[in-house]
């Protein structure tokens, strides 16, 4: 599982022209699946991502997490987080998960980061098309991957 995280002051999906979700301060989590996606991979993902300590304390470092700071989750999925692009110009995206395995995992990891964070997470519609809108602060950008735990 990959996640692209962007912490914000503010975010929002759009669909059909009218707003779906939107949050606060907080973090924008793009997250994309493989087939191979195991219930620990979606522990781990989500578990690191209430307790990643991005966000600033008083003394202005960065040593809070959006647990500790009360801040929003918005989690889009994007299965063009495993696009390979080692061959030509055309991406593949032969090792992200087909809809009918990813969009169960999806919505298990939305509700394993609500349980975390004691709070419900803004969404977008698995498969639609989106228009998200994000003000990045810092910026701050993590890419994590369940399967290399950097």
């Amino acid at each position: 599982m990959r996640t692209l995280v962007q912490r914000v002051t503010k975010a929002s999906v759009t669909i059909d022209g009218n707003l779906f979700s939107s949050i606060g301060e907080g973090l924008l989590v793009l997250a994309g699946f493989e087939a191979e996606e195991t219930e620990t991979d979606l522990e781990w993902s989500a578990a690191k991502l209430v307790t990643l300590r991005i966000f600033n304390d008083e003394a202005g470092v960065m040593n809070r997490s959006v647990l500790e700071t009360g801040g929003d989750i918005l989690i889009v999925s994007q299965f063009t987080l495993h696009a390979s692009t080692r061959r030509g110009n055309r991406p593949s995206y032969i090792r992200a998960a087909p809809p009918e395995i990813s969009k169960p995992l999806y919505h298990t990891f939305v509700q394993k980061v609500e349980k975390l964070l004691g709070k419900g997470v803004g969404t977008g519609i698995f498969g639609a098309d989106m228009k998200v809108e994000l003000l990045n602060d810092g910026p701050v950008t993590l890419l994590i991957d369940s399967r290399n735990r950097e």
